[in-house]
């Protein structure tokens, strides 16, 4: 780790060493080491370390971007400089309302020292374990446990530097077994009480539950999803229209529904990067304070997350989602929620299956894709356990089934909530999510996977 004075002594270099104008600087240092194993052996372990430095340079409504890892004062220099010469060119963003200005920002404990401190003896233990759990049962493990510490610091030349670190663990499996698989994963930021082992178990049972799996028609049939199947649905919806940008634009699902009963009365979604129970970041890549913000509550979207441009569009405030801007692959995104809870309710698994007649049991949706923003229409697949439900009771596996569906309707049609909910790795970075019972979704075939 390079530690909050080094970092604030660089960027502060950095903005001495800017032009006339409004210059901010965005640090990221990570160190990520993974052990990675496929058919029950460890195969790789890598371990990387990083530094990018980001700089914006606005000059009047022009704003300029660069990117560099060279920390020596000429190639921060030469970033700076990078970035204003670029400002000097680039078309005028009529609505830019300039870089913001400081906030108090309430630090938020997300690192465990145990995490940071992980060794490659210590991963290869707990892989070890996992191995000899899929050996015992005839099956195949592959997948990767990852313990990565990340440094993130914002300054800008208006006063605002922010600084936090963190840890983040995460472990994922696919287990093999003739004709069928089964999959695991969790993610947090303390390793007491991470389980891979534990977590693993339920993979290699649900591949050993899952052989000799039956074809099903296409049709809508009532569906329980486990959490990773959930989390697709809130990401989805995260992504593609709980951004201030998406409906401005007027391509979110909140286009229309904002304030009206849109989801089920027992769907309620919010984002808060200040919760211990997630992965935790309490300001966003300018600097701003992260703000919990209640996306749906009790199925009545309540309206989207923004960052400073956003929000000046309306005359509000930014409610500290903004993406790192200089980066290409941000750039035109605008605010995205990055720490999503759904709200748990009270329902066992057991329960929810016991409620559907004829329906499935679903562990996960794969390789989804938007079709539609305005419904969050997506398609995707089942993987890896897909089980028939007749009478209340699991009867069967079946294969895995295609599907296009407006995640918008599949939660208003939620008819229970799981108990417990657990924390998954998003794209951007984590959602803690329950089970649920939805009464109506809809497939359109079977898939050849």
């Amino acid at each position: 780790m390079l530690g909050e004075r080094t970092i604030r002594t660089l960027l502060q270099d950095g903005l001495r060493a800017a032009p006339a104008g409004e210059t901010e600087i965005l640090l990221l240092s990570t160190h990520a080491a993974l052990t990675r194993f496929a058919n029950n052996t460890i195969h790789q372990n890598v371990a990387t370390s990083n530094v990018e430095v980001a700089v914006r340079t606005v000059v009047g409504k022009r704003v300029g971007a660069s990117v560099t890892n060279r920390l020596t004062p000429e190639g921060l220099q030469e970033a700076v400089s990078r970035a204003a010469a670029i400002a000097r060119v680039a078309p005028e963003v009529p609505d830019f309302p300039g870089l913001p200005e400081p906030e108090p920002v309430v630090a938020v404990a997300s690192f465990d020292e145990a995490v940071a401190s992980a060794s490659p003896e210590w991963r290869a233990r707990q892989v070890e374990e996992v191995l000899r759990l899929a050996e015992s049962r005839g099956a195949l493990a592959a997948g990767a446990l990852s313990t990565d510490v990340a440094e993130v610091a914002v300054a800008n030349s208006k006063g605002v530097f922010c600084y936090h670190v963190g840890t983040r663990i995460q472990f994922r499996t696919v287990v093999l077994k003739e004709d069928a698989s089964g999959y695991a994963e969790r993610v947090g930021w303390r390793i007491s009480a991470f389980d891979p082992v534990g977590v693993a178990r339920t993979a290699v049972e649900r591949a050993a539950s899952a052989q000799n799996p039956r074809d099903l028609p296409a049709g809508t049939y009532p569906v329980v999803l486990e959490p990773y199947a959930v989390q697709d649905i809130v990401s989805w919806l995260g992504y593609a229209g709980a951004g201030a940008l998406a409906v401005q634009e007027g391509r979110s699902w909140m286009n229309g529904r904002i304030g009206t009963q849109a989801l089920s009365e027992q769907v309620t979604i919010w984002d808060d990067g200040c919760d211990p129970a997630g992965i935790p970041l309490p300001f966003d890549f300018e600097g701003v304070p992260k703000q919990r913000v209640v996306l749906v509550e009790h199925g009545v979207p309540r309206g989207p997350v923004y960052d400073t441009v956003t929000a000046s569009k309306e005359g509000k405030r930014s409610t500290g989602h903004a993406l790192p801007r200089a980066w290409p692959e941000y750039a035109s995104l605008g605010p995205i929620p990055t720490n999503l809870f759904m709200a748990a309710g009270d329902a066992s698994t057991e329960e929810m299956i016991g409620r559907v007649q004829r329906g499935l049991w679903i562990t996960r949706f794969w390789y989804t894709r938007l079709v539609h923003p305005r419904d969050c229409v997506v398609t995707g697949m089942t993987r890896d356990g897909t089980f028939w439900i007749e009478g209340g009771e699991v009867a069967y596996p079946v294969r895995n089934l295609r599907f296009t569906q407006g995640y918008v309707q599949a939660l208003a049609s939620v008819e229970r909530v799981g108990a417990e909910a657990w924390l998954l790795g998003d794209r951007f970075g984590a959602d803690r999510v329950p089970r649920l019972l939805l009464g109506a979704f809809t497939f359109t075939g079977v898939t050849e996977f």
